[in-house]
């Protein structure tokens, strides 16, 4: 090689190298955050999909400048607290949770990492927050019913069976929500004309007993009130609502597509999608005191006909048309 060739390459390689750790640096600078994921449903259980797909909408690209730890509590919540705690030791930029357990979970475990939750009723009234408007703290986001959703499970269930006298709410005692329901309920029962009670189940085995025996009795419907027992066991439900050939109001639209006869709730997916996009506003520099908590505005009915025709239940038209959708 020429010396005039060979020193033109000489210092082409000392300047590339000089510029190496430019290039690293700058990359360094857009450093990878992270985003705990804890939810009280079965490990990899798709629900949580809505909230990666905003995040991902939003620039947010796992692998390049986003890590999701995900932990699952799977319906226990001894499990889920323990999680929590894994999640905070990992040092999450972000937690984001769904639920009372699961927001009850990640505020013991942490006052300082940032919380974005969804799906939590009355949060004011739980002691989560300050107020909807200014919550103060560490935490924000979604609640996901207001006070007079019994009046409108009761409602439901009486329109279609409207003989309906005696109504049995199954609830996991376990869960911070249930009084708030069961007020809602007890609130316009005696409107309805109709004598509630409860069957407290913690577990699957407890699912099956209390539906069997609620069968033996003379009810005529069911409630499922809120709680990720319920959801991480709903094929289970729904299949035994049907062998015992009982008139069952879900709170979430997932219940009905499996088979359940109706539902009354808000659309998680949106509440997730949502939820995602404080947590991107929070990534980019807010601070969760200052973003108001925000109720749902839209609520939604969904009717299976094949299991009310099933159940030998005539749906009255105007409830059909009043619905945001039709399983046939």
């Amino acid at each position: 090689m020429p010396d005039v060739g060979r020193r033109d390459f000489i210092t082409l390689l000392g300047g590339a190298a000089a510029a190496w750790p430019l290039a690293a640096g700058g990359q360094q600078g857009e450093r990878t955050r992270r985003v705990g994921v804890l939810l009280n449903v079965a490990a990899g259980d798709p629900s949580q999909r809505p909230f990666s797909d905003r995040l991902r909408e939003l620039g947010w690209t796992e692998g390049y400048n986003l890590r999701i730890d995900y932990r699952w509590g799977a319906g226990d919540t001894s499990r889920l607290r323990a999680e929590a705690l894994d999640l905070v030791r990992l040092q999450q930029d972000v937690i984001f949770t769904a639920g009372s357990p699961g927001l009850v979970a990640a505020q013991q475990a942490t006052r300082t990492i940032p919380i974005v939750f969804a799906n939590v009723a009355d949060p004011v009234g739980q002691g989560f927050i300050a107020s909807l408007a200014r919550p103060g703290g560490n935490a924000t986001g979604f609640t996901n019913f207001e006070f007079a959703i019994g009046g409108k499970w009761l409602e439901t269930l009486k329109q279609l069976v409207p003989r309906a006298a005696q109504v049995a709410l199954i609830v996991n005692p376990e869960n911070p929500n249930v009084s708030i329901f069961l007020r809602s309920v007890d609130t316009v029962a005696a409107n309805f004309g109709v004598k509630t009670f409860t069957t407290a189940v913690r577990n699957e085995i407890e699912i099956e007993g209390a539906i069997a025996a609620l069968a033996a009795k003379p009810i005529d419907g069911l409630i499922v009130l809120p709680d990720a027992l319920a959801l991480v066991h709903s094929q289970r439900i729904v299949g035994l609502a049907a062998r015992h050939r009982l008139p069952v109001v879900y709170p979430f639209r997932d219940f009905v597509v499996k088979g359940g006869l109706v539902s009354y709730g808000i659309r998680v997916s949106e509440n997730y999608r949502q939820a995602a996009e404080y947590v991107d506003r929070i990534l980019r520099g807010a601070k969760p005191a200052d973003l108001p908590v925000q109720a749902p505005t839209k609520f939604e009915l969904v009717l299976n006909l094949r299991t009310a025709k099933t159940l030998g239940l005539d749906v009255p038209l105007h409830l059909q048309q009043l619905a945001d959708e039709v399983i046939e």
